[in-house]
């Protein structure tokens, strides 16, 4: 494996959905910080942003969705061609952490939005973020704050503020939870007309200064007559939440953690990295870019010890192959078929199963799960026709005559690359040996021959434990 492409790779995969061999090649020429600076400032560096118009003309249905498979089908064609990976990364990190579900919002615009929302803000300043998304009409209507009003405090969004989206578990107090619910009172959403025959008028942030509380409140060792503001300034600058959000970093980008509910008990995998991260976080007064810059230049995300040490997401692996194979890069049937393949995969876009999120790691595995993960790629590879396939046969085709053990390293190192143990790699050429050579230039129907063979051996290759690694 080409060191330099490798490096790549990984960087891609961790900071993207994954990369083309001409697309690998093309930002090794740049330099490994060249193109970091290219993922976190993409505006600087002239990459223009996601053309909706030309996914609206082909969808008109994608614009304002009145179902939700239309909603998580608009995100999945965005993730395949955005311009931008990183910007779009963001938005799936956040989307996690702040996890906000269709299933009770039920409201395919405002889930929409609020993606949008990261989307403008996912690279920016943290306290800026939180302060979006407690005026999100989504987030609002999710975790009730319609419901938070004075002299009857509602405390979910106020428990989940603190507990899943910035300190953690074992950082606050009851008396902190009402407290900081208190101070959200009044933050609500605008009334609004009914919806019309074409759909639903937008949900608008109202603060209502009549209905919010506004005595004086003792929050995290602090007090005064706080609003939402002042509690997410106070949150930003507690030790507790730098850790939190540095280990949602880590397990995000770099290295599998075990669950959430699980942080108090079991130390980091990398303690080290995490601080570091964390460091970054407070030092760059909480800047989402300068502390990615920090991650992603830094040895511990370099290094081959976590070049494989996460496993895909479903959307993660469904854009990564379509990415490969240059499938749906332009609006075409079948967009809300990959929406409904992620679900079936246990990623349900835009309807997370809980607040918490989804499990990460090998929860996304189980016996059904994989079976669908392996069939979703090994189904797609033997499709010659595809722009990335047809480019990994014609590589191979120009290095002449493969034996079994060439035309699997060829296929390694052109779909990923792909690190594979020395055991997988012995089964794999045993299973393409039985071919024979692979030959691009028989007589007659040789070329066919050699793109079975190549898309065979790619099709395997798909069904290994490793591949389901990134």
């Amino acid at each position: 494996m080409d060191k330099d492409i490798g490096l790549m790779a990984h960087l891609m995969r961790r900071a993207g959905f994954g990369a083309s061999r001409e697309e690998l090649e093309s930002h090794a020429a740049k330099g490994y910080e060249a193109t970091v600076e290219e993922l976190l400032d993409p505006e600087a560096h002239g990459v223009p942003p996601f053309h909706e118009g030309i996914l609206f003309r082909h969808f008109h249905g994608f614009k304002n969705p009145g179902n939700p498979l239309n909603m998580q089908a608009n995100w999945m064609y965005r993730m395949i061609n955005t311009p931008r990976p990183l910007e779009e990364k963001m938005v799936l990190f956040w989307h996690h952490l702040f996890a906000t579900g269709y299933s009770k919002v039920d409201n395919g615009n405002q889930m929409l939005a609020q993606i949008d929302m990261f989307r403008r803000n996912g690279l920016g300043n943290y306290r800026r973020i939180l302060v979006e998304l407690s005026k999100d009409p989504a987030m609002i209507f999710w975790l009730d704050n319609n419901e938070n009003h004075k002299g009857a405090p509602n405390e979910n969004w106020g428990r989940e503020l603190l507990e899943l989206f910035s300190m953690g578990q074992g950082n606050y107090t009851e008396q902190d939870v009402l407290e900081c619910a208190r101070a959200f009172t009044g933050w609500t959403i605008s009334g609004k007309l009914p919806r019309n025959p074409y759909g639903r008028f937008p949900w608008e942030f109202e603060y209502r200064p009549h209905d919010h509380d506004d005595g004086e409140k003792v929050f995290l060792g602090h007090t005064g007559r706080f609003n939402g503001e002042d509690i997410i300034d106070i949150v930003i600058r507690q030790p507790a939440t730098a850790r939190f959000i540095a280990r949602h970093l880590y397990n995000f980008f770099v290295a599998d953690e075990v669950q959430v509910p699980s942080w108090q008990d079991v130390a980091p995998r990398d303690p080290a990295a995490v601080n570091i991260i964390g460091d970054a976080f407070i030092t760059s007064g909480y800047d989402v870019k300068s502390t990615l810059r920090t991650l992603f230049n830094s040895d511990f995300f370099k290094s081959e010890d976590v070049w494989f040490a996460k496993v895909k997401s479903p959307a993660e692996l469904i854009t990564g192959a379509m990415r490969l194979l240059g499938d749906y890069r332009f609006p075409k049937p079948g967009i809300t078929d990959l929406a409904v393949e992620c679900n079936y995969q246990g990623q349900s876009l835009l309807d997370p199963p809980s607040v918490e999120g989804w499990h990460t790691g090998g929860e996304w595995i189980d016996s059904g799960s994989l079976l669908r993960r392996i069939n979703f790629v090994a189904d797609r590879v033997v499709d010659a026709s595809l722009p990335g396939v047809q480019s990994i046969i014609n590589k191979l085709a120009s290095r002449g005559d493969l034996d079994a053990g060439e035309l699997v390293d060829g296929c390694l190192d052109l779909m990923g690359p792909v690190r594979v143990t020395g055991d997988t790699r012995r089964e794999l050429v045993a299973h393409v040996s039985k071919g024979g050579p692979a030959t691009p230039h028989d007589a007659g129907n040789g070329s066919e021959a050699f793109a079975a063979r190549v898309t065979g051996a790619m099709q395997i290759i798909a069904s290994t434990r490793e591949y389901q690694f990134g």
